[in-house]
């Protein structure tokens, strides 16, 4: 299968933007039976796996609700790995039990047949995270 990697590319890349309340615009871009897994201990009610674009949509209302809706996220870069795989790494910020911070967290993205299957968001706890 010929895959313009940069496609792949930019169907992640704009994303951000739409979070949290604009997802239902590119809902096309994913498949039905999407997963987007989460893996943050620092928030053991949210560190686990959502299913479908009402997952996702679920997971950021979680997020919004966790941190007094001062959750936004921006990518900084982005690079195909191969025809299946889209790494970001992103730039999360909010407010947590009052404290302002961002953080750098890694995103995988992995792509089927131009849609998207499955989503790994693995944010810094320690070392990346900086006060605002």
């Amino acid at each position: 299968m010929d895959t313009d990697y940069q496609s792949n590319i930019d169907m992640i890349v704009d994303l951000p933007g739409r979070i949290p309340d604009r997802l239902d615009e590119v809902g096309d871009r994913f498949l039905p039976e999407f997963q987007w897994h989460y893996f943050n201990k620092g928030i053991p009610e949210i560190n686990k796996t959502y299913d479908g674009l009402e997952g996702l949509k679920t997971f950021f209302a979680d997020l919004g609700r966790i941190t007094g809706g001062t959750f936004s996220v921006k990518a900084k870069t982005a690079y195909a790995i191969g025809s299946e795989l889209v790494v970001v790494h992103a730039i999360p910020s909010m407010t947590i039990d009052g404290m302002k911070l961002e953080t750098d967290a890694a995103v995988v993205w992995r792509i089927v047949d131009g849609k998207i299957a499955e989503a790994w968001d693995i944010p810094g706890l320690n070392s990346a995270i900086r006060p605002l």
